[in-house]
């Protein structure tokens, strides 16, 4: 995953609690920011945009 294009959500605040996520192909690559060399989890893309979709509309909010 040399060449992979990570990134962190823009509401990131730098203090290295954050999940890094790239674009692999047809799937999306998931990596804690704090262990960029250690293991990182794969997801189908469309589980990962399906699963981003229900973050973003709180469906998956605690409480």
């Amino acid at each position: 995953m040399e060449m992979a294009r990570w990134r962190t959500s823009s509401r990131t605040t730098g203090g290295g609690n954050c999940v890094e996520v790239a674009p692999v192909t047809a799937e999306v690559a998931v990596r804690d920011s704090k262990n960029r060399s250690g293991p990182m989890l794969l997801f189908p893309r469309t589980a990962f945009v399906a699963f981003v979709g229900k973050v973003k509309s709180g469906r998956l909010d605690l409480g």
